[in-house]
C-alpha cells in the first residue's frame, strides 16, 4: 500500500510543478493550439493556448512508478516487473506518437498533425510489440502479463482469441490487441475536447483501477490458492501504475481546469488511452473496462454514429460530435458539460467497481 501512495503522490507533485514550467516555456515560444474552424464558436478564444501538456502527465507517470518501484527494491518487497514495464512502455510509445502529432500541428500552424497512415502505423507498431511480449515472461506459476483468453473480471476460459495457439491464432490475438489499443487511445483523444474533461475522467478511471488491482494483489493466487483468488501476474505493479496515472492527471488538472492554461494535446490523450488499454489487458478486465470507462465509449460511439448516419442518410443524429459538443451547441456552458460528464464518469467507475467486488463475493463464497 505504501508504494501505491508514493506512486500517486510523486506523480501528482511532478505534474503539478512541471506543468507551469511547460506553460511558461511554450508561451514564450508561441507554441499554441490551433482550433478547428468547424468546432463550437466559443472555442475560438482558446486559440494560442499552450499545448503538449501531456509531457507533464508522462513525466508524472514515469516518475511516480519508478520512484515507487525503487522504494520497493530498497525495502526488499518488490522489483521492476514485466507487466509494469510493458504497460509503461505502451503508454510512453503512444505518448511519443502523440508528441509527433502535436509537434507537426505546431510546426505547420494547422489543426491536423500526422496523417492517418502515420498514426495508424504508430498505433499498430506499439500494439503489436506490446501484445507479442505480453504473452511472454511467464512467472514461476506460468502466468504471463497477458492472456489469449477474452476477459471480463477474469479470463473467460471458453473464449480463446488465439484458438489454442499457432501462427493464425497469434495473428488474431495481435489484431485484437491492436483494436483494443487503437480504440482506447482514440476514445480518450476524442474525449479531450473540453477543459479538464479528459484529465478529470481519466483520473477517476485510474482511481478505480488502483482499487481493483490492489484487491487483486491482496487476493492473488500466487500468495494462496483459494476461492476468489486472481491469476494476474503483477497486480501490485499495475496498482502503482494506475495510482501514478491518477496522480499525474490530478496534478495536470490543476492547470487544465476551465479556463485551461494548457492542453494535454495528443501527447497526453494517446498516452492515457494506452495506459487504459494496457491495464485492461494485464489485469484481465478487458470487458469490464468498457463499463469503467463508459464515458470514453460514449464519446467514440457518438462519432461513429454521426459518421454512419450522415453517410447513409445524409442527416445528423447530434448537433455536433463528439457527444460533449452536442450539449455545448445546445446552449450548455462548457463547465456545466464538463462537471456533468465527470458525474457520469464517476457513476461508471462506481458501477464497474461494484461489479468487480460482487463477482469476488460470489467466487469466494462470502
Amino acid at each position: 500500500m505504501t508504494q501505491i501512495i508514493i506512486s500517486g503522490v510523486v506523480s501528482f507533485l511532478i505534474a503539478i510543478f512541471l506543468t507551469p514550467v511547460l506553460i511558461r516555456r511554450f508561451s514564450a515560444e508561441g507554441l499554441g493550439q490551433e482550433i478547428r474552424e468547424d468546432g463550437p464558436a466559443s472555442h475560438l478564444r482558446k486559440r494560442g493556448t499552450p499545448t503538449m501538456g501531456g509531457i507533464a502527465i508522462l513525466a508524472g507517470i514515469l516518475g511516480g512508478y519508478v520512484v515507487a518501484t525503487i522504494v520497493g527494491v530498497l525495502t526488499g518487497s518488490t522489483a521492476f516487473t514485466a507487466s509494469g514495464i510493458l504497460v509503461l512502455l505502451l503508454t510512453l510509445a503512444l505518448g511519443g506518437l502523440g508528441f509527433a502529432d502535436d509537434y507537426i500541428k505546431l510546426a505547420k500552424g494547422r489543426n491536423l498533425g500526422l496523417n492517418k497512415k502515420g498514426k495508424l502505423f504508430g498505433q499498430l507498431a506499439a500494439a503489436v510489440l506490446f501484445g507479442f511480449f505480453a504473452l511472454r515472461f511467464e512467472n514461476d506459476s506460468g502466468i504471463s502479463p497477458a492472456s489469449t483468453h477474452l476477459s471480463f473480471i477474469r479470463d473467460i476460459d471458453t473464449v480463446d482469441l488465439a484458438f489454442g495457439g499457432g501462427i493464425l491464432g497469434t495473428v488474431v490475438f495481435l489484431v485484437f490487441i491492436y483494436f483494443l489499443v487503437s480504440a482506447w487511445s482514440n476514445a480518450v483523444n476524442l474525449t479531450d475536447g473540453l477543459d479538464g474533461l479528459a484529465a478529470g475522467s481519466t483520473a477517476m478511471v485510474m482511481v478505480a483501477y488502483t482499487t481493483m488491482t490492489f484487491w487483486q494483489f491482496r487476493n492473488s493466487c500466487d500468495v494462496a490458492v483459494q476461492p476468489g483468488c486472481y491469476s494476474v501476474r503483477d497486480p501490485l505493479d499495475l496498482a502503482m501504475l494506475a495510482a501514478a496515472g491518477a496522480g499525474a492527471c490530478a496534478g495536470f488538472l490543476w492547470w487544465n481546469a476551465a479556463p485551461a492554461k494548457i492542453f494535454m494535446g495528443d501527447t497526453g490523450s494517446l498516452a492515457l488511452g494506452g495506459l487504459v488499454a494496457g491495464l485492461s489487458v494485464t489485469s484481465r478486465t478487458e470487458l469490464l473496462m468498457i463499463i469503467v470507462g463508459a464515458l470514453f465509449v460514449i464519446e467514440v460511439a457518438s462519432v461513429a454514429i454521426q459518421i454512419i448516419v450522415f453517410k447513409t442518410r445524409g442527416t445528423r443524429v447530434f448537433r455536433m460530435a463528439p457527444f460533449h459538443h452536442h450539449f455545448e451547441s445546445g446552449g450548455w456552458a462548457e463547465t456545466t458539460v464538463t462537471i456533468r460528464f465527470w458525474l457520469l464518469a464517476a457513476m461508471a467507475c462506481t458501477a464497474g467497481m461494484a461489479l468487480f467486488y460482487s463477482e469476488w463475493l460470489t467466487s469466494a463464497g462470502v
